[in-house]
């Protein structure tokens, strides 16, 4: 059987490691040309193909997909900061906000304005950002000396928000005062409609409409409608509001409602995240009553037959210390305490051995974080074309919890590690993270676990003389005396894509994953292209072997991706993809046409206290 498997494995991660090596000598190859002589010629030589490309309609278009000139790399955080830095200290006189229309007018030119009947009635229907929004957004206000950390930092945090596409601060010179600036806060939409939905073959769809900036004061809205032909209730819906940014706060509260086949029950959340190193005080409240579900939380591995009548409730409150608030490189050292309530109703009708997973419990947590962040720019990377802002530094943290538990009370103790940077010269973006924990109950370990990941992401290089990404994950994951019940799977995307199967379990997991991702300069009806391939392995089963001995499973295969970032839309993608050694309940081939969620970065920011999530 090992034989067997080692040979299964050396099918697939053969073509991985091909894939890696050719990045690397691809990668060099290029870094060893730095001459200018080199460079003209280089522009030289596209200049003509270019020109000759364009003498045929059929040459031109195969130019616009098949070439892109190479780019030199440019450090956006430097240019900003240099652009800021000349005004460092000056007295802000005066600030400004103007939002943009979501089509026509761009930072270089906002007076243009939309041309096709389309845009104009989208320019119509959306409303746009209002503008004492964007300014409880600003940290600072007319009477501060401008700050060029705090401009680039405010950027970042303007540009996360969902309905922004993207951002610029305009600094003035005062034409009398050289003491003095005046600030234009220019901002530009992203049309705040949306909607998206699915078919799960014969028997249930759903379809969900939202609008992420409600009247313009960045509230956010959805309205979905679930139906199943078996299952009661045949049409349920399921709404959510949210409110961000309360005075200026950056205090957010959430509510929703759910009334659908699979749930009933409702949600609140109250959070005020460390968004930024200057919060001293973060804390959060989560509320859910759910009379009717088949699992916790929305990704909880766990599901049961039988549905659970449950609530849960969780509290925090932390302290933010900065060690060193005159660098850059500004460390927080945080303290944390929360509280986290399960409670069961009905006892619900299930297995013996899952007893003790549903028991009723309450977790009293404190935690000590030590975490630094501070961000570069950069592009195309979860995103298409826009100013994406990525996280270094690193967060480690220690955690310490007592469960007051219906079956006996017990401790419990982790610990987290992760640091992520841009690499020397740029080679790309590193993240590596480790943890260890779990609960002691009567001098014996149980639910515990191991932990760890790498994630690399290469810099934009030239394959093909194309702009290409490499994507590259290893994740491991062992439980520790974990419950009958709790166990792993490869069904997610985050494992192996389009994986699904209710037969491959276990209590120990190691995922690889491979994607190269080419981006199109093209625009198929304004919508931005990336195709991409990709090889995910994965092995899986118990906990008590070498994981290396355990059953192996892979998916190799190619796909595009659509994304329009005029909107808050989800990323449509089609993907084709093999499965060699697929399971009995799996096709060899599987084909997709759905709809995902852009990937984000680990963000080092200081959270809630909470058990390491086993999934």
């Amino acid at each position: 059987m090992m034989v067997k498997n080692l040979y299964k494995f050396s099918i697939v991660v053969l073509f991985f490691l091909i894939q890696l090596a050719s990045l690397y000598a691809q990668t060099e190859v290029q870094d060893s040309i730095p001459s200018p002589q080199n460079d003209k010629m280089e522009e030289q030589f596209y200049d003509s193909l270019e020109y000759k490309a364009n003498q045929q309609k059929l040459t031109r278009i195969l130019y616009d997909f098949l070439v892109t000139p190479p780019r030199p790399y440019v450090d956006k955080k430097a240019l900003a900061l240099d652009y800021y830095g000349k005004h460092d200290g000056k007295l802000i006189s005066e600030i400004k906000i103007k939002a943009l229309d979501v089509f026509g007018p761009n930072f270089n030119d906002t007076t243009r304005k939309a041309k096709s009947l389309f845009e104009k009635t989208a320019n119509t229907i959306h409303t746009k950002s209002n503008l004492r929004t964007i300014e409880k957004l600003l940290l600072f206000k007319a009477g501060d000396f401008l700050d060029p950390e705090l401009m680039f930092e405010n950027e970042r945090l303007i540009r996360e928000l969902p309905y922004i596409k993207d951002m610029r601060f305009v600094v003035e010179q005062d034409s009398l005062y050289p003491g003095l600036v005046k600030i234009m806060v220019l901002t530009k939409d992203r049309f705040s409609f949306g909607a998206s939905g699915g078919v799960n073959g014969m028997k249930s769809a759903d379809i969900v409409v939202y609008n992420k900036n409600v009247f313009g004061v960045g509230h956010e809205l959805s309205l979905g409608f679930v139906g199943h032909v078996n299952r009661q209730p045949y049409l349920g819906f399921e709404t959510f509001y949210k409110i961000k940014n309360i005075d200026g706060k950056f205090l957010d509260i959430s509510a929703g409602y759910l009334n659908t086949y699979k749930n009933e029950g409702l949600t609140f959340m109250v959070d005020k995240p460390f968004i930024t190193t200057k919060i001293k005080w973060g804390y959060g409240l989560t509320a859910i009553r759910m009379f009717r579900t088949d699992k916790i939380f929305e990704d909880d591995p766990v599901l049961t037959d039988i549905p659970l009548d449950l609530a849960y409730y969780c509290g925090w409150l932390g302290r933010s210390f900065n060690l060193n608030p005159e660098r850059a490189k500004n460390t927080q050292l945080v303290l944390t305490a929360g509280m986290n309530n399960w409670t069961y109703y009905g006892n619900p009708l299930i297995e013996p051995y899952s007893n003790h997973f549903f028991a009723d419990r309450t977790l009293y947590m404190a935690g000590i974080t030590f975490a630094q962040r501070r961000y570069i720019q950069d592009q195309l990377i979860y995103s298409y074309g826009i100013t994406e802002d990525i996280p270094e530094g690193f967060k480690n943290e220690i955690l310490y919890g007592y469960d007051a538990n219906e079956f006996g009370d017990r401790h419990y103790a982790h610990i987290f590690l992760s640091n992520g940077n841009l690499l020397i010269n740029r080679k790309g973006y590193l993240y590596l993270s480790a943890g260890i924990g779990g609960y002691i109950r009567n001098k014996s370990y149980e639910q515990g676990q191991i932990q760890g990941s790498v994630n690399f992401i290469s810099r934009m290089f030239n394959a093909g003389r194309k702009r290409l990404r490499l994507f590259t994950n290893v994740d491991y994951m062992l439980g520790i005396n974990r419950f009958e019940i709790e166990n792993l799977t490869l069904s997610r995307d985050d494992r192996i894509r389009g994986f699904r199967s209710k037969e491959v379990i276990g209590q120990q997991r190691l995922s690889m994953k491979l994607e190269h991702v080419l981006f199109l300069r093209r625009e198929l009806y304004k919508f931005n292209m990336a195709f991409y391939g990709f090889a995910d392995v994965g092995i899986i089963g118990s906990s008590n072997q070498l994981i290396f001995t355990q059953d192996y499973y892979s998916g190799l295969g190619i796909g595009l991706r659509l994304h329009n970032e005029n909107f808050v839309l989800q990323t449509f993608r089609i993907r084709l993809a093999f499965y060699p050694f697929h399971p009995d309940d799996m096709n060899l081939v599987g084909f997709i046409l759905n709809e995902q969620m852009k990937g984000r970065f680990y963000s080092f920011e200081p959270t809630a206290p909470h058990p390491l999530p086993f999934e």
